[in-house]
């Protein structure tokens, strides 16, 4: 199962709740949408977009005080076929490998970014998800990247540590 949001706060009192989704997918809160928490299964009995998030009904959930005990409440769903999509469980811990075919380390998350997400390796590296050309998931990515992307690595931990021993920002 995969994390998809997270329960924030009961919104009134007839047990509507605000919804922040972690996916870009706002199927899963379509009517009759199933999410499950670690203990419990949660049906979508209606949602609208408010403010940035969702506010949303769940069956079983009918009065604030009931809203109130499901605040902070992760909420996940099994995952979507579609094809056409990567997804991120089958980009962690996949190793990036070259259009030259030489291993650039392992991704240890994917980081959301507007122009496109990015890959992000154990060394440091940043890789644009529109250089994946290939997907074995879980295991292999291959990119076809411009030259020198790879050396633009930074060391974060020098750059802070330049950064506290200055005492301030440049």
């Amino acid at each position: 199962m995969l994390e998809v949001g997270r329960i924030n706060r009961p919104h009134g009192v007839r047990g509507d709740v605000v919804v922040s989704l972690t996916t870009n997918r706002a199927e899963r809160l379509k009517t009759g949408a199933v999410l499950a928490s670690e203990d419990r299964e949660f049906v979508v009995r209606d949602s609208r977009l408010h403010k940035g998030g969702w506010i949303v009904a769940f069956e079983g959930v009918s009065d604030r005080s009931a809203a109130e005990a499901v605040s902070g409440t992760v909420l996940y769903a099994e995952p979507i076929n579609d094809p056409d999509e990567l997804w991120v469980h089958e980009l962690i811990g996949a190793v990036v490998v070259d259009q030259h075919d030489i291993s650039r380390g392992t991704v240890v998350r994917v980081i959301g970014n507007p122009a496109s997400d990015l890959l992000e390796l154990e060394s440091g590296a940043l890789v644009p998800v529109r250089f994946v050309t290939d997907l074995l998931p879980t295991e292999r990515i291959t990119v076809d990247v411009p030259d020198g992307i790879f050396d633009l690595t930074v060391d974060v931990g020098a750059a802070e540590s330049h950064h506290h021993e200055s005492g301030g920002s440049s």
